[in-house]
C-alpha cells in the first residue's frame, strides 16, 4: 500500500497525529548525525513532565534497571538516545484533547489498553529481550495508532465506520471507505517517525498468524499479540475476563508461563498499568464487558443541560422539574466544578445562578465565551437583579439569556424553549457543516481510488510504469535533498516468452502474479515493487546503497528461484535476471539510474540469465 496510497498529501494536510512540544524538538535534534547526549538531556530537562515520566520508567521493573538512577544525564544514558526519542514522541500523543473529535470512537478505552499493551511488552522484554524495554514500551503504546489516525482524518466517515462494522469487518469497511486501512497506517506512520525496520516488521507480524520461525521480527511480533491479548484482560469486567482467560493461559505457554505464573505476572501487569495511569492521567478503571470497543449510545430526547447553583434545595428541585419535562440534567455546585464538567461533556445548554464560590457565574460565562469549546454553549443566568449595568455586564461576559429569582417555573421552561430553537438551528448548521465535509472527505476518498486505479497494475496489484517512474523521480529528488543513496533493480522474467506460447496467455498471467507476490513478500517496509509492462518489472530502493542493493537483488533472484509457480508445469524452472543500479549524492539522475540498470540487465541476459548484475 505504501506505493499507491498518497501519505504523504495526508501528512501535509495536518490531519494526522503528530508529535509536539519536547518531543518534535528532540526528533530534529537526533536526525543530525552528531547529535549528543547532553543535547537530549538538556531537552528533557526543559519539560518537568517528560523528565518525571523518563525517571519513573528508568526506575521501574519495566526497564529491568539494576540501580536507582537519580539524574536524567543517566537515565538517557541508560535508555538510549533514540529510545528517550520514541518514549517522548509516544508520550506526547497520549491524551492530546484534539484528538477527540470522532463519534463513537472510544478515546478513553483506546488509550488504556494502548498502555495496558505497552507495560505488557515493556515486562516481556525484560523477560524475553528481543529489543530493549524502553522501545518495547513505545512500541506497545504506538502499535494501534491507525485506528487513531483514522479518527482524526476523517472523523465522521470513520465515526460511521465503527457504528457499521461486524465482528472483524472494520478493516474492510476503512479500505473500502479510504482506501487505507489502520493496520497499514499504523506502519507508515511509525515509518514516518524513525522506527526501525525490526519494529515496523515485528508490527506488521502481529496483524496475522505468527508462524514459528526465531527472527527476531518474529519473535517481537508474538510479544505484541500476547501483549495486545493482555490489554483486552486489562479493561474488561470480570465476567469478560473468565472468558478471555482460557485464550490467555495458552497464549502465555508459548511464552514459556505456567498458569499460576501467569496470574502472578497478570497481577503485577494491572498494578503497573494502574500506576502509569495516574502519572500520565490515563484512565484505568475502564471495564469492558464487550469485545467491541467505541460503540456509540443512543442520544436523549430534549436537551442535555447542567444546573449550577451552590444551592443544593435548588439544585435538587429544577433537576426533577426539567427531568420531568424530558431533559438530561447534570448538577454542579459552583463554577469550578461546571467547568470542568462542561469542558468533559459539552451540554447543550448551562442556567446558572451569579453568586457562587469560588467560581462564580459570571467568571463561568467569561471563561466559557472565551474558548473555543464552550464559545457556543448556551447560558441562562440565574440572577435577583434586573438593574440595567448588571445585566449587560452579564451579557457582555457571554450569557444569552436570564431568569429572575425566585424563580417562575413557567419562565424559565419559556426561556428554555426559546435556547432550543438556537441550539436546534446550531446543530442542523453543524450537521450541514459535517454533512459537506462528510461529502468532501467521500469526494477526496473517491478521487483516491480513482488515483490508486490509474497508479495500479491491475494483473499484479504493484504499482504500475506511470507510478513508478513518477515515484522515482520523487525519491531521487528526496535522496538528493538528504544526502542518501537510492537504488533501483530492474528486473525481467527469464524465458518468459515461451509460457505464453506453450501453455497460454492465462497460465502467463498466473505466473506474473506469483512473482509479484515474491517481490512483495521480499521487499522492506520502504521498498516499493512496480510492474513496468510485460514481464519486466522494477523496485526502488530509497537509502539503499549498491552494496546492500546487490544483497537485496539476489536475496529476491534466490527466492523466485526456490518458489516455483503451482498449477503450471513449467518446461524450465521460473528465474529472474536482475539489474542494479544506484546514485549517491544526486550524481546519477533518476532517467540514468534506470538506463544503468537496464544495461546491467541485458548483460545479465546476453551470458546465462537467473543472475544479478550491479552496474558500472
Amino acid at each position: 500500500m505504501n506505493q499507491t496510497f498518497n501519505f504523504h498529501e495526508l501528512k501535509t494536510s495536518n490531519r494526522l497525529p503528530s508529535p509536539s512540544g519536547t518531543a518534535l524538538e528532540i526528533m530534529k535534534l537526533l536526525q543530525r548525525d552528531d547529535a549528543e547526549i547532553n543535547e537530549v538531556t538538556k531537552l528533557v530537562k526543559m519539560d518537568p513532565a517528560l523528565t518525571g515520566r523518563i525517571l519513573q520508567f528508568a526506575n521501574s521493573a519495566a526497564s529491568g534497571a539494576s540501580r536507582s538512577i537519580s539524574n536524567v544525564n543517566d537515565a538517557v544514558i541508560m535508555m538510549g538516545m533514540r529510545a528517550v526519542k520514541n518514549f517522548a514522541l509516544s508520550l506526547s500523543l497520549v491524551g492530546n484533547d484534539s484528538y477527540s473529535r470522532c463519534p463513537n470512537f472510544n478515546y478513553p478505552a483506546y488509550w488504556s489498553k494502548s498502555l495496558a499493551t505497552a507495560v505488557t511488552i515493556a515486562r516481556l522484554s525484560v523477560r524475553e529481550r528481543v529489543v530493549s524495554s524502553e522501545e518495547a514500551f513505545t512500541l506497545g503504546l504506538l502499535a494501534d495508532i491507525g485506528r487513531l489516525a483514522l479518527a482524526t482524518a476523517w472523523s465522521e466517515s470513520y465515526g460511521e465506520c465503527i457504528v457499521e462494522a461486524q465482528g472483524d469487518e472494520l478493516l474492510k469497511l476503512e479500505q473500502e471507505r479510504f482506501a487505507i486501512n489502520h493496520n497499514t497506517l499504523t506502519v507508515m506512520l511509525l515509518a514516518d517517525w524513525g522506527f526501525l525496520d525490526l519494529f515496523l516488521e515485528g508490527v506488521k507480524l502481529s496483524f496475522d498468524p505468527v508462524d514459528d520461525n526465531l527472527s527476531k521480527a518474529n519473535r517481537l511480533a508474538k510479544q505484541l499479540i500476547f501483549s495486545k491479548k493482555i490489554a483486552n484482560y486489562c479493561i474488561a469486567d470480570e465476567a469478560y475476563r473468565q472468558t478471555l482467560m482460557p485464550d490467555l493461559v495458552i497464549e502465555a505457554s508459548h511464552h514459556l508461563f505456567e498458569e499460576c505464573e501467569l496470574h502472578i505476572f497478570l497481577e503485577e501487569i494491572i498494578k503497573q498499568w494502574q500506576e502509569w495511569g495516574k502519572m500520565i492521567n490515563v484512565k484505568t478503571d475502564i471495564r469492558q464487558s464487550s469485545p467491541e470497543l467505541g460503540k456509540g449510545k443512543s442520544s436523549q430526547s430534549g436537551l442535555n443541560i447542567l444546573v449550577v447553583d451552590n444551592d443544593t434545595m435548588m439544585l435538587a428541585r429544577l433537576s426533577k422539574q426539567l427531568t420531568a419535562v424530558g431533559h438530561k440534567i447534570a448538577a454542579c455546585k459552583d463554577g469550578e466544578l461546571a467547568l470542568k464538567y462542561t469542558f468533559e461533556h459539552k451540554p447543550d445548554l448551562i442556567i446558572t445562578n451569579w453568586h457562587m464560590k469560588p467560581m462564580n457565574g459570571l467568571e463561568l460565562s467569561k471563561t466559557l465565551h472565551s474558548s473555543t469549546w464552550g464559545s457556543s454553549i448556551y447560558i441562562i443566568m440565574l440572577t435577583s437583579t434586573e438593574e440595567e449595568s448588571a445585566l449587560i455586564e452579564a451579557f457582555n461576559a457571554g450569557i444569552d439569556d436570564y431568569v429572575t429569582t425566585p424563580i417562575s417555573l413557567k419562565a424559565l421552561l419559556a426561556r428554555i424553549r426559546a435556547g432550543q430553537r438556537i441550539i436546534t438551528l446550531q446543530q442542523e448548521v453543524a450537521k450541514e457543516r459535517k454533512d459537506l465535509q462528510r461529502y468532501i472527505a467521500e469526494l477526496a476518498v473517491a478521487n483516491r481510488r480513482l488515483e490508486l486505479m490509474a497508479n495500479t497494475d491491475v494483473l499484479t496489484g504493484l504499482s504500475n510504469r506511470r507510478y513508478s517512474l513518477n515515484r522515482l523521480e520523487q525519491e531521487w529528488s528526496s535522496s538528493r535533498r538528504n544526502n542518501r543513496p537510492i537504488s533501483v533493480l530492474m528486473l525481467d522474467l527469464d524465458h518468459f516468452k515461451s509460457v505464453n506460447d506453450t501453455f497460454g496467455h492465462d497460465s502467463g498471467d498466473l505466473v506474473l502474479i506469483h512473482a509479484a507476490k515474491i517481490m512483495k513478500k521480499c521487499a522492506r517496509t520502504n521498498d516499493i515493487p512496480c510492474r513496468l509492462g510485460g514481464e519486466e518489472f522494477l523496485v526502488i530502493l530509497p537509502n539503499t546503497d549498491g552494496k546492500e542493493a546487490l544483497i537485496l537483488a539476489e536475496r529476491l533472484r534466490k527466492m523466485i528461484e526456490v518458489n516455483q509457480v503451482e498449477n503450471v508445469p513449467l518446461l524450465t524452472p521460473m528465474t529472474v535476471s536482475i539489474g542494479v543500479a544506484c546514485s549517491v549524492d544526486g550524481k546519477v539522475g533518476w532517467k540514468e539510474l534506470i538506463t544503468l540498470a537496464d544495461e546491467a540487465l541485458y548483460s545479465v541476459k546476453r551470458n546465462k540469465r537467473n543472475a544479478v548484475q550491479l552496474a558500472k
